[in-house]
Order: C-alpha cells, then structure tokens, then sequence
C-alpha cells in the first residue's frame, strides 16, 4: 500500500485520496471533508496511516474509512440506521451521519470505556448537536454482541477484525442491509467481508481487500499487555 504523508488540510488529504482512487463518489467526498480529522487523531491527522489512540487500537487510516464509505453509500441514507462497531475515536461514526445528512440514526458501540468517552469528547468538538439530538447515540458494550435494541440496521460498519462471520451483526441487518467487517485472526489472513442480506433474508459474502485490523474480542484480551 502506498501511503503520503505530504497532507497538512482535510482539503489536501481528501483531493489526494480522490486522485489515489479511495474516494470515487462526491457525497463520500463531501463527508469527509465536514469531519476534521485533527479532531479525532492526536497526531499526524492527515498522514495516510493508522495512528494509535491508546488501549492498543488504532484511528483507521483515511484511505480505509474511504474505501469502507464507498462500500456503504448506497446503506447510508437521510433517515435510515446505522452501526458502527468498535468506534475507537469516533470520527467514522460522524462521518456516517454525514452520509446521511445528519437526518438519521447512527448508533457506535465500543466496550472500552475511556474510548467512549475520548470519542464523546472529540465529537463534541465541532458536533455536539449531533448527540444532542439523538442523531449519534454512543453505547458502552461488547461489539460482538452487537445493539440488538436499538436496531434493525440498513447498514453494519465493525472496525477490528473478527476471528468468524459475527452471526450476531449479520441477524440486525434488515433485508436488503449490508455488514462490512474485516474477517480472520490476528495471525493470518484478513480480507474485508462484504455481507449483504437479500430480501428474501438470503445471505452473500464478498470477499474483499486485504487489510490487518486489531481483533474483535473481548475488554481483557485488548487490554492485555496494555498496563
């Protein structure tokens, strides 16, 4: 993968991104460009790499917050629901609003409670009326488990990796949702699972980039090492 590190505005990096392919559609364009990354990044906002929040995860490199958007655009729209898995700083989670036009529901839910209240914090920042009014809903809990009451959702973001097809997620999408979740352990291979539930309920799996994502798992295994 090639990454620049040359970026010094959200303008640069998202024109760069767009010339490297990542961006392909105006309204992932115009969604990024309303989240300042420097609001949820504590350093390098606009290099083109993951960088570490503490408690041994990181904020997604902008090219994959990209590339996961244009997976979900058509399953992010005005007054739909969504779910972010495992939000870490919060700034996906805002962005997906965006792709809603802050007109539906975006529920993130991650089970460490520091990064709850990092990503509360970096929200506030310049988005505040966005859990004022129910628009970003925030929960402490297990990810794996998903937020069953609080969904159905038209669309399934999970950003750590999970050893198997997380079963869970995929019985709160409503028929016609998609799930996008990097699938397979921390010590072999790990591709982006695109997951679409049909009408009828049918289930199809995709198959996508290969990716290293931190594992989807428990407070104490993600811990472990940190103290």
């Amino acid at each position: 993968m090639f990454y620049r590190s040359s970026y010094h505005s959200m303008k640069d990096l998202c024109n760069g991104l767009e010339k490297e392919g990542y961006i392909q559609s105006k309204s992932v364009y115009n969604a990024l460009m309303q989240v300042d990354r420097a609001d949820f990044a504590p350093r390098f906002p606009y290099q083109d790499s993951p960088q570490p929040i503490n408690y041994n995860v990181t904020i997604s490199a902008p090219h994959m917050h990209a590339y996961c958007l244009e997976l979900l655009k058509n399953y992010l729209f005005p007054g739909g629901r969504a779910l972010d898995v495992g939000f870490g700083s919060g700034y996906l989670t805002v962005a997906m609003s965006k792709m809603m036009g802050d007109k539906g529901t975006v529920v993130g839910i991650e089970h460490i409670k520091q990064l709850c209240d990092f990503a509360n914090g970096n929200i506030c920042k310049h988005h505040k009326n966005l859990l004022d009014k129910d628009k970003i809903i925030l929960i402490e809990g297990d990810g794996r488990l998903g937020c069953k009451q609080l969904g159905p959702y038209n669309c399934i973001h999970v950003g750590a990796a999970s050893k198997e097809l997380p079963t869970n997620l995929i019985d709160q999408l409503v028929e016609g949702g998609r799930l996008v979740v990097p699938v397979g352990g921390q010590n072999e291979g790990q591709y982006i699972n695109i997951i679409d539930k049909g009408r009828n309920g049918k289930i199809t799996i995709r198959k996508e980039l290969s990716v290293r994502y931190v594992p989807l798992t428990s407070v104490k295994n993600q811990l472990k090492g940190y103290y």
